[in-house]
């Protein structure tokens, strides 16, 4: 089992930043990849981004690239999200997710943990 706990939401004005952070417990795994996806009110979950647990391989939704960035505190065993010139559509609740297995996958069928989510809020 892992247990995955989001923080860092909350409400910004577009143009702005936030940091979400991704705290990892229980029996994780090298092999592992960790994903942040979002979910708006009334739209499907959607892939945001995804890092190995190794940290040697991202990959980004062309709708985030180039504004948000993921990683990894590996003295805390947890994943960032750092998310920058916030614009309203990115507003959702956002989720991160643990895949057992190789590779980055966009699915989120394909992940197997999931946090409880955090708001993230951007005002016009």
């Amino acid at each position: 089992q892992v247990q995955l706990v989001e923080s860092g939401g909350g409400l910004v004005q577009a143009g702005g930043s936030l940091r979400l952070s991704c705290a990892a417990s229980g029996r994780t795994s090298i092999s592992y990849a960790m994903g942040w996806f979002r979910q708006a009110p009334g739209k499907e979950r959607e892939f945001v981004a995804a890092i190995r647990w190794s940290a040697d391989s991202t990959y980004y939704a062309d709708s985030v690239k180039g504004r948000f960035t993921i990683s990894r505190d590996n003295s805390k065993d947890t994943v960032i999200l750092q998310m920058n010139s916030l614009k309203p559509d990115d507003t959702a609740v956002y989720y991160c997710a643990v895949h057992r297995g190789y590779g980055l996958p966009l699915s989120q069928y394909d992940y197997d943990y999931w946090g409880q989510g955090t708001q993230v809020t951007v005002s016009s």
